[in-house]
């Protein structure tokens, strides 16, 4: 039976692939409160030519705009990947209760990875973190798609050396 964390993780993976569909690097985000999606977001920073535009930031706005209130005290986010440091900035000071994240991000991650932003004894906000939930279909989907682009970028390469 699935728990109601890998029901909402599942709908963040459901926003990963929208923004790979759409070309972008495929990370997910929802915000949920009292057990309903009140934010969603996706990567978009080439559609929207902002690289402030990365899935998290993109669900708090979404989820402050639709309380009505940039403090999202009771709120949870469920996001692809471990967040980075812009983004594990933002859910401290939107003061996220828990943060829940499938796969760890080794070279940018800055909730577990590095910098432990989210439960920093100097901030004065600390966030519940939760990772690895889903981690294996999460790692699969960002893995999938750098294989993808590297296969197309090697053909390319190909291509100009042969022509």
């Amino acid at each position: 039976m699935e728990t109601s964390d890998e029901y909402f993780l599942r709908q963040a993976l459901a926003e990963a692939n929208a923004a790979r569909d759409s070309g972008e690097v495929p990370v997910g985000a929802v915000i949920v409160s009292n057990g309903t999606i009140v934010g969603r977001g996706r990567n978009s920073v080439i559609k929207l030519n902002d690289p402030t535009a990365h899935a998290e930031i993109l669900a708090l706005r979404d989820a402050a705009r639709s309380l009505h209130n940039y403090r999202l005290t009771d709120c949870e986010m469920y996001s692809t990947i471990e967040p980075c440091a812009m983004c594990a900035g933002a859910i401290v000071h939107a003061r996220i209760q828990r943060l829940i994240y499938g796969a760890r991000d080794d070279k940018a991650g800055a909730v577990d990875s590095h910098f432990s932003l989210c439960t920093s004894d100097i901030l004065n906000h600390r966030v519940l973190v939760q990772g690895g939930v889903l981690e294996d279909e999460c790692r699969a989907v960002i893995q999938s798609f750098f294989r993808e682009r590297r296969a197309i970028a090697d053909h390319e390469t190909e291509r100009c050396e042969s022509g």
